[in-house]
Parts: C-alpha cells; structure tokens; sequence
C-alpha cells in the first residue's frame, strides 16, 4: 500500500522497470518483424510478400494478446500473480534467444515461446499494479498512467537499439538485444520482488471461497461495460498497430529519410510513439486530476481516443495522396508520417492506460485476473484484424492507391468512435459511479 495518500509506493517502480524491460524486448522485436520478413534473401531476409508478412504479423500479435486469458486464470486459480510473471519473463528471454539463431526452425519456435510467456506476463503484472492501492485510493488512474510510461520506456529503447542493429548490423543482433533486455527484467523483478510485500503472492484456500459467491446486479452492469468497452479497444487497436506493420512499410518505401545527411532506419520512427507518450503521459496525467469533477468518464475518454486516432489516418492519407498508383516507392515528407503518429499518440494516452485502471476498479476481486485477460483478448483479435488488414496493401497500393488504404482506417475509426460518444452514457450508468 501507499505510504500516504499522495505517495506512490516503492513497489510501482518496481514494476515499472519490470514492465519496461519487457517492452524493450518485445517493440525492439516487433520493429524489426516486417522488415525482417519482407527483405530480400540477399540481404538476411525472409523475402516474403506483403500478405504473408501481414498474415503472420497479425497472428502473432494477436496471439500475443490471446494467451493472456489463459495465464490470467491459472494466476487467479493455481499460481499467484508474482510466479506467474517469473515463468513469462524466463519464457520470454528463452523466446527472444532462439529469434537470435539463424534458423527458420529456431525462428518459429521463438514466437511460440513469446506467445506463451506473453500470456504469462501480461495480464498479471498489470493487475498488481492496481493492487498497491487502496480500492478508493484517487492515486490508482496517475499509478498506471506512470506504470505506462515505463512501458513506453522500454519501447523506445528498444526500438532505437534493436532496430539499428537489425538494420544496420544483422537482424539477429537485433533479435539477440532483444533477449538480452528481456533477461535484465527478469533478474531484476525475481531480485526485488520483496518490495511487493503481500502482493502476487500465491492464492489461498480463501480465494476459492469468494469465487463461488454470485455475481450482485451491479457487479454484471460493470462487466457488461467492460465488455462493450472492450469491442472499441479492438476497433482502436486494429487501427493503431498498423504502425508496425502497413506504416512501417510507409516509412521505409514511401517516407524521405534523410536527414543532415543521415538515413534514419525506417524501425526508428516507430520510437515516435513511446517518445510522445514519455513527454505527455505526465501532462494527461495532470490534467485527469485537475479537471477534477469535470474530467471526462472513461466511456468519453475512449471516444476521444479513437477520433485523435481518425484524425492520425486523416493525415495519412492526406500526405499520400500525392503517391501514385501502382508505385513501389516515394519520397513524401516526414512530417506527415510524424504529425500522425503524435495523434495517435494521444489517443493511446486517452484510451489504454485509462482502459486498465478501469478493469482493475470494474472488476469483482476474484475475476481481476481473468478480466484482465479477456481484455487483452480484445487487443489480440483486433491485433489480428489489423494483421489482415495489412495483408491488403499491396492490392491497395495496385488497385487504388496508398492513400485509400489509410481512408478505410479513416472510416473505420471514426464510425466507431461517434457510435461510442452515443453510448457513453448508457455506459455511465452500467458503471455505477466509477470514473
């Protein structure tokens, strides 16, 4: 628990740094996915298509989000949250190692083992965040938004050093950082877990107990929202992964690069997005707290996200208009792709980290675990769509042009984000005072 009301505990930092190993490892990966897979044999690629790249792309990634459901009950039901993020993290480090062999064997078996300590480590190291706080405690939506910016740490760091070193060096040296950042995260969370105190600690007998008691009227209200809320957290993140993928494909065929004589790496624009949220999470972070009664419910919070979100593939396809149809390459400006990502940006900060305080104060203390995974089973089949979706660039790029592919997101994201301003405040009610 907290020192005192206005006193984070020591334990978040510890889960912060954690956190943010584990993304080091998994965006410095995901940088280097497409490209790796889409060069040409001649220069250590794969030399796959755009649709076999996408397909692949989106079922790991959707994956990566799925297993979680099932690492979040054996959490909740066998193993504790904390033994839970030690096996994820040692699987993950094993995962990592083997994308570091050149072997198209040691490949696909390292994206089994991240799959699998992916749904280990994820649902339950977020849930203990929420657990150092006191059920009322109005620290708990700034501990996340904190706990984020670890996330996004780790990302950036990620990506600049993996991605230049898949790039530049060897795509298994990247691939190999990449362990080496998720084994720092491990050693470190297994070393300090003493700071957690009584939390994540494995479930008692008495767990069992509260899990048969019914569900109250008010309880299911607030898992109906949580469900429905889930549905557009899918729609947005279908969308926003398309920049490891179609966006990133932008940045490296369609995106001027040069800079004071210099070719940024085409993986270094994705470290955009982790640096944005770095220099703005403190000040969304304010300004939830400042705007007091007047801070907008989670429900609206989501539907800003996904309208700045829109607004991002607005200015995509803006900037590609001028690309014609059929080309394999361009040279458009950086700022457009730039302009787009901080827009996203925004609207990652106005919907994931207020996503996850919601399902920690929304969910019924012997479901946290599960629902935690059934959200991030959201994020997989959205991830997977986007995967799919992606697979499409090319007959885009033939058929139509660069520019419609970014409209359809358009389209998408912003029917979706007025449907969800229109059940805002149904949703309120289901929610049963929680903000």
């Amino acid at each position: 628990m907290a020192n005192s009301t206005y006193n984070h505990p020591k334990a978040l930092y510890l889960l912060f740094f954690t956190e943010m190993w584990e993304r080091f490892s998994y965006y410095g990966m995901r940088a280097l996915l497409v490209l790796f897979l889409i060069s040409e044999i001649s220069v250590g690629g794969l030399g796959w298509t755009s649709a076999q790249a996408g397909q692949l792309y989106g079922l790991y990634t959707g994956l990566v989000y799925m297993t979680p459901i099932i690492g979040g009950y054996l959490a909740d039901k066998l193993l504790g949250f904390r033994s839970a993020v030690i096996i994820g993290a040692a699987l993950m480090a094993l995962g990592h190692g083997a994308l570091a062999i050149d072997s198209l064997y040691s490949f696909y078996f390292g994206l089994f083992l991240l799959v699998l300590g992916n749904g280990f480590f994820k649902p339950n190291i977020s849930s203990m965040v929420g657990q150092l706080y006191p059920a009322d405690s109005p620290l708990k939506d700034s501990g996340y938004t904190i706990f984020y910016m670890g996330i996004n740490i780790g990302a950036l760091l990620g990506i600049l050093i993996c991605g230049y070193l898949g790039e530049k060096v060897g795509w298994h040296y990247g691939f190999g950082a990449a362990c080496i950042g998720m084994s720092f995260g491990l050693v470190l969370f297994y070393s300090l877990q003493h700071l957690l105190g009584e939390v994540g600690l494995k479930p008692i007998k008495t767990t069992e107990v509260i899990a048969r008691k019914p569900l109250t009227n008010q309880e299911i209200k607030r898992l109906h929202a949580i469900l429905v809320l889930a549905i557009f957290s899918m729609i947005f993140w279908l969308a926003f992964e398309q920049a490891g993928s179609s966006m990133n494909i932008f940045a490296m065929q369609y995106t001027d690069r040069w800079l004071f004589g210099f070719e940024i790496p085409a993986s270094w624009f994705q470290t955009l997005n982790p640096l944005f949220i770095f220099m703005l999470a403190p000040l969304f972070s304010m300004l939830w707290v400042k705007l007091g009664n007047k801070n907008p419910n989670g429900p609206l919070k989501f539907a800003i996200g996904l309208f700045l979100l829109g607004f991002g593939f607005l200015v995509l396809f803006v900037g590609a208009i001028s690309i014609p149809q059929g080309a394999e390459s361009a040279a458009i400006s950086m700022l457009w792709l730039s302009m787009a990502i901080l827009l996203h940006t925004m609207g990652e900060l106005c919907l994931s980290p207020v996503g996850l305080s919601l399902v920690n104060k929304l969910s019924p203390k012997h479901f946290m675990g599960i629902m935690f995974g059934m959200w991030f089973l959201a994020m997989a089949v959205g991830n997977y769509i986007g995967g799919m979706l992606f697979g499409m660039l090319d007959d885009f790029v033939k058929t139509q042009s660069m520019a419609d592919f970014f409209l359809m997101f358009v389209v998408i994201v912003m029917t979706a984000a007025v449907i969800l301003f229109g059940l805002s405040f149904i949703l309120k009610k289901w929610m049963h005072g929680v903000e």
